[in-house]
């Protein structure tokens, strides 16, 4: 099932990825979350319905995620929004997609509409965490935590059984990136999935993106016992149902 490939952008910078290669199709882009990478259960199980459904596919790693090149630690907001933008120009080139992103990834999708906002007919959400650089990190950070991230550029935190390196240029490109102050136009149908025991990202986040969208066919489905990674089986099937019939209201 697993077949990763490298996209080569320079000589020193290269993302990984899988896809399903299809010339005239419509695609299914897969934005991975924070810290995550490609091997996981979401973007695999989203790469068998593109197969079975003869679509296009495209999952890639940004930069210092993965097996991409590059620091975690140097990647923000912005260079990650650019890595997707090159992914998709270089593999779904021309070819209509829907957009599924993860957690962050739907944030990074969210700054796509700006590039490809044509060819995007549709959106799909998972435990969406727009803006949560500045919303759930550096609003909720104690004196002694901004004071290390101001003086020493970075820090650390822990979230669970993870432990993830946190600079202060990510928090200020995040800044930068701020999208929950602006509408999408777009016609499409837009779905937000999210666990209602979600402990990262709270349901509200999925409600700020559909108010984004001033003109799409909006959808929230809140998982009842749905965690903030939404990998188990039965939630993976909600996911791919969403999207099948998204799909079927394209095709």
């Amino acid at each position: 099932m697993k077949k990763f490939k490298n996209l080569k952008l320079s000589k020193s910078k290269k993302l990984r990825f899988i896809d399903n290669y299809f010339k005239k199709k419509l695609y299914i882009v897969f934005l991975h979350g924070f810290m995550s990478d490609i091997e996981g259960k979401k973007p695999q199980t989203l790469l068998r319905f593109a197969k079975k459904n003869k679509l296009g596919f495209l999952a890639l790693e940004y930069s210092g995620h993965g097996k991409s090149s590059g620091n975690f630690t140097d990647g923000n907001i912005s260079k990650w929004t650019n890595d997707a933008k090159n992914g998709i120009k270089k593999i779904v080139k021309k070819n209509n997609f829907i957009l599924v992103g993860s957690s962050m990834g739907s944030w990074i999708s969210l700054n796509l509409f700006r590039y490809f906002k044509k060819q995007i007919l549709g959106f799909i959400g998972i435990g969406s965490a727009p803006e949560f650089l500045t919303r759930l990190m550096w609003s909720k950070f104690n004196n002694k935590i901004k004071s290390e991230l101001t003086t020493k550029g970075k820090t650390f935190i822990k979230s669970g059984k993870y432990e993830y390196p946190i600079t202060y240029q990510l928090i200020k490109d995040g800044r930068k990136n701020k999208i929950l102050n602006k509408k999408i136009n777009s016609k499409i149908h837009v779905t937000m999935i999210h666990g209602k025991k979600d402990e990262v990202v709270p349901v509200k986040f999925s409600r700020y993106v559909l108010s984004i969208f001033s003109k799409a066919k909006k959808k929230l489905i809140v998982v009842k016992n749905g965690d903030h990674s939404l990998s188990k089986t039965k939630q993976l099937r909600i996911i791919t149902k969403s999207l099948d019939k998204i799909v079927n209201n394209i095709i």
